[in-house]
């Protein structure tokens, strides 16, 4: 009963997030970049270019776009793929479309330096929470893995190639300014996903060199409630046999730990890391 609690609660917070960031990506394009023809990249740039030589919506290419991406990715890269990533392919050209209909939406600014700053914030927020729960947002991704699995090429290598070219459509038909401001964008855009991707999941790692090592081990345990992971090491100069104490912690709980080992040790040798993720026991698992 408690495995499928759980199992229901990942799949609605696995939906939220899809809809969230796919709702975030159609309100950005909309808002900031298709009225300020700020240049991207993705089904997105190709609809804006194809946008100017036949007569539809943005939101209509990218929904066709997203549509033939599909019936690729099911052909080439099977059925499973394709049912992970058909809410995104149909949900964001939806949110696009509603949101061009709200009135006043692309005037929101005439200023071109804050909608490459806030459309690409927005962007990349929207995409973090989409892929952040193993999501895809469908489109030129598919094509990607599809050449990917035909010619055994790196999907990044194809990305940037795909992106190079729909960028380099997009700058036969916009201002040199627009080319420069669409780069500022996505260099936010790609912070943002990062900052997103990250969230919550950051942690520090300190490393404690000390004679002291055992009191060390028992007060940080005590006192912080933080996993200890003993490392038998030898000191440089002496060639002393001793213990380093690894220890993982939230990033709020760095100044309490600093304090407790220098007010044991004032002497200590600390190395001090911010890492990207943890998984285990009092992280991804409940403590026992």
């Amino acid at each position: 009963m408690k495995q499928n609690r759980a199992r229901l609660k990942a799949l609605l917070g696995t939906c939220a997030a899809i809809v969230a960031g796919n709702m975030l990506l159609g309100f950005a394009v909309a808002a900031f970049i298709i009225p300020q023809d700020i240049i991207m990249g993705g089904a997105t740039g190709i609809g804006i270019v194809l946008s100017r030589i036949v007569p539809l919506e943005t939101a209509t290419i990218v929904l066709i776009l997203n549509v033939l991406a599909l019936v690729l990715g099911g052909l080439v890269l099977g059925k499973g793929f394709v049912a992970a990533t058909v809410a995104s392919s149909l949900l964001y050209p939806l949110f696009l479309g509603l949101a061009q209909c709200v009135p006043g939406i692309d005037a929101l600014t005439d200023n071109m330096m804050l909608s490459a700053l806030f459309g690409g914030g927005l962007v990349g927020i929207a995409l973090g929470l989409v892929i952040r729960v193993g999501g895809s947002t469908g489109g030129m991704d598919v094509v990607c893995l599809a050449f990917h699995k035909w010619l055994h090429v790196p999907v990044s290598i194809m990305v940037y190639i795909t992106d190079i070219i729909i960028i380099g459509g997009q700058a036969l038909f916009a201002q040199p300014e627009a080319i420069l401001y669409g780069i500022v964008m996505l260099i936010v855009e790609t912070f943002a996903l990062d900052q997103v991707m990250l969230l919550g999941q950051s942690q520090i790692q300190i490393f404690v060199v000390s004679s002291r090592y055992d009191e060390i081990r028992r007060q940080v345990l005590r006192e912080l409630q933080a996993g200890v992971t003993m490392v038998c090491i030898e000191t440089g100069m002496t060639g002393q046999q001793q213990r380093g104490a690894l220890c993982v912690i939230q990033p709020r709980k760095l100044h309490a730990a600093k304090e407790l080992i220098h007010s044991i040790d004032p002497n200590a040798f600390l190395t001090i890391t911010q890492i990207k993720e943890v998984r285990g026991q009092g992280f991804s698992l409940e403590r026992r």
